[in-house]
């Protein structure tokens, strides 16, 4: 698949989105997985977006890549952000709790992250590298 570079922008997510759906289907993964994954990558980018951009008063692309092999789909994501590593966001410890009593913050990184089967972050080249990686089915 040719990568996919949008605005930083909300306006983009749809395609986003849609970029990964279709990127699941090449691969051969199911519904719920691709679902997962393409909920997985809205999170991140919406992080990026919001958190990156919007609230730093910067703007910014948004570059997905999807890499196909035999065994694996990776979605690698990048931007040019400031270095923010989503694994460094500590697990929320309130989810046994009623959800107006859990702390803000954090569940939607630790979703994304849980969502697939590997998750990996770079920073290189000035950039965040954010890659999801999910199985295929092998026969």
């Amino acid at each position: 698949m040719q990568p996919l570079t949008v605005p930083g922008t909300p306006e983009s997510l749809s395609r986003v989105g849609k970029y990964v759906l279709e990127a699941a289907a090449e691969a051969g993964i199911d519904k719920k997985r691709a679902y997962r994954l393409r909920l997985s990558v809205d999170e991140v980018v919406t992080n990026i977006i919001v958190h990156g951009y919007q609230e730093a008063d910067q703007s910014g692309d948004v570059s997905i890549r999807a890499d196909i092999d035999p065994n694996t789909l990776a979605i690698v994501v990048e931007d040019s952000g400031a270095p923010f590593d989503p694994r460094q966001i500590p697990e929320p410890d309130s989810l046994d709790k009623p959800i107006d009593e859990r702390d803000i913050g954090g569940l939607g990184v630790y979703l994304a992250i849980r969502g697939v089967d590997e998750f990996r972050y770079e920073y290189r080249g000035n950039r965040n590298r954010n890659i999801f990686f999910l199985h295929r089915a092998t026969s």
